[in-house]
């Protein structure tokens, strides 16, 4: 067992190379299923999961959690850089 935030199905840390594996196969996967998209997927890059994880984050739990997810040293750095302030939607189905 292992106390890594990312696991596979053997319960063991992702690598860093198989998680990377796993995001270009659902892009590619989402290309074929929505091709009108495709310019938008293509924008769509690995990094910003990141940001992604951070406002999920922010938005659960609060900034400082974010910041340490990130091992940043203070928030501001990650207001700066990841934070989005952006309109809230609802996930489309």
């Amino acid at each position: 067992m292992t106390d890594a935030l990312l696991v596979n199905l053997h319960g063991k840390r992702l690598t860093k190379s198989a998680l990377r594996y796993q995001f270009d196969k659902a892009r590619k996967l989402a290309k074929v299923a929505l091709p009108e998209a495709e310019n938008d997927l293509l924008e769509f890059i690995f990094y910003d999961l990141r940001a992604k994880a951070a406002d999920d984050t922010k938005d659960q739990l609060r900034e400082q959690a974010a910041t340490d997810l990130l091992g940043h040293d203070s928030v501001k750095t990650t207001q700066r850089h990841y934070f989005r302030n952006g309109k809230k939607v609802q996930p489309t189905k």
